[in-house]
């Protein structure tokens, strides 16, 4: 009588293959990570050479700093914020260890010997550190910013780039873009910040929603952010980019010139991606003046044993080669300097790319999404990612207290496609707020959660503005939040 294999060596004999692919994806990115390790040493050497000959005081990497005090001296800490610095661990190269960095470095201090001669000066002011360095973009528009100051680092003193979309005597709505000196004022709209994301600009709403809402948001008055290091906002190089620093830089931007903190005033909060983070902090430290939150695909980690700055990096940015995003996201935020020549080529020769795009489309009017890639420099962006996105997901269950304290009306939405942000991140958010009202959506993902729907994306925003008005106004205990 024939015999026949048992169920359990069908099931093992269909997923060989499987386990197969993954153990050789495995050891594929393994590799390439091995050999991105020992580019950003080299890397290293290279930029402490070409710094130290192209700039005037030349700031040093995260690779030999330890997280201690910042990993910056106390001199340069109290220089850049009063000494109250909140710096991610993830910024540090003891953070991101690998085993085949540990053993050149090893091996360099071994066998080529460690100088021992006097360590780089880190007493050296901030304010000495020139922006853009040499591996930045020089061109106008990318330095437009330091037009008022003389040339300077500004310090992040500079206003943000603000776009304002306000109804007019019609009805109609039309955008504009306000010069540093000039504010607006409508004391009867609704008044709604929009924020955008990670290596993003005000063009991720002002091209978008705002031109598509006509007659949905027409008697809003809306503002869209280039949040700072981003778009055509100040990008400082004496500027840590923390969740504070991007705070203050609204509230001296906008809130303040726009008489949002005057009398009665408030105004709704929509953020996209990290914009999430910064929006939630903004909330908690103004929750008298916030009427409601939207967040859309926010990146929020359950806490766990590892320290929160951690868990964001290795989910956000983990080392695996598929999705291309998430290769991208680890490369940027892994490797210091291999992300310092990548922004080099990329982001310093912008108008190149710009012009090739333009030549092999045969569109003069490039994508904004393909632009905002290449607005910031690598300084602002590497300080944002792990600073903000990573050093801010210690500060989210704390701001996410005083939202809830506070009975802001919070709304959440998220692609069910997300290969950015997990959608897990909004279900846990969720958890945390009760309340809040959470919408996943099917077969959109980290941007078609709102391109591709701009005016559902508005109604749908107008119609959780309207349910938030009409909320009882019970008594609610309101803690503002010092960030």
């Amino acid at each position: 009588m024939p015999t026949f294999p048992s169920a359990s060596r069908w099931s093992s004999s269909t997923t060989w293959p499987q386990r197969a692919a993954g153990a050789a994806s495995t050891a594929l990115a393994a590799a390439i990570f091995a050999v991105l390790d020992v580019a950003d040493v080299i890397l290293c050497f290279v930029y402490a050479l070409l710094d130290g000959v192209l700039e005037d005081s030349p700031m040093r990497c995260y690779c030999h700093r330890s997280y201690d005090n910042g990993g910056i001296s106390e001199a340069t800490a109290a220089a850049v914020d009063g000494g109250d610095h909140e710096v991610s661990d993830t910024l540090y190269a003891c953070v991101r260890r690998s085993t085949v960095r540990d053993a050149i470095l090893y091996l360099l201090r071994h066998v080529v010997g460690r100088r021992r001669g006097t360590p780089p000066d880190e007493t050296v002011a901030p304010c000495k550190w020139r922006s853009p360095r040499w591996s930045d973009c020089a061109c106008r528009s990318c330095v437009a910013w330091r037009g008022g100051e003389g040339g300077g680092g500004g310090g992040g003193s500079g206003r943000l780039h603000i776009v304002v979309k306000e109804p007019d005597r019609e009805g109609n709505v039309h955008a504009c873009t306000l010069k540093q000196s000039e504010t607006t004022t409508t004391p009867d709209a609704e008044n709604a910040i929009f924020v955008h994301g990670f290596t993003s600009s005000s063009s991720f709403w002002s091209e978008t929603v705002f031109r598509e809402s006509s007659f949905i948001l027409d008697d809003c008055r809306l503002f869209a952010v280039d949040l700072l290091g981003f778009g055509r906002s100040p990008k400082p190089a004496n500027c840590m980019y923390r969740v504070r620093d991007h705070v203050e830089a609204i509230e001296r931007s906008l809130i303040e010139p726009h008489g949002l903190m005057s009398g009665s005033a408030s105004f709704h909060l929509v953020s996209h991606s990290m914009g999430c983070i910064i929006a939630l902090a903004l909330a908690a430290k103004h929750p008298t003046r916030v009427k409601s939150i939207t967040l859309v695909a926010p990146p929020y980690f359950l806490p766990c044993e590892q320290k929160a700055s951690q868990v964001a990096l290795n989910r956000l940015a983990e080392k695996k080669l598929w999705p291309p995003l998430l290769f991208g996201s680890a490369v940027m935020s892994w490797y210091e300097h291999v992300g310092r020549t990548v922004c080099f080529l990329v982001c310093k020769n912008h108008l190149l790319w710009e012009w090739l795009f333009s030549l092999f489309t045969g569109n003069t009017d490039v994508d904004f999404r393909v632009r905002d890639l290449t607005k910031h420099t690598h300084h602002s962006a590497w300080q944002t990612m792990h600073n903000v996105i990573c050093g801010g997901a210690a500060l989210q269950d704390r701001n996410l207290e005083a939202v809830a304290a506070a009975g802001i009306p919070v709304q959440v939405v998220h692609g069910a496609d997300d290969q950015v942000v997990p959608v897990e991140c909004s279900r846990h958010l969720k958890a945390k707020l009760p309340r809040a009202k959470l919408r996943v959506m099917d077969r959109r993902d980290h941007s078609t959660v709102v391109l591709g729907r701009e005016r559902d994306f508005a109604k749908e925003v107008k119609a959780f503005w309207w349910s938030a008005a009409q909320r009882p106004t019970h008594q609610i205990r309101v803690e503002s939040v010092v960030i």
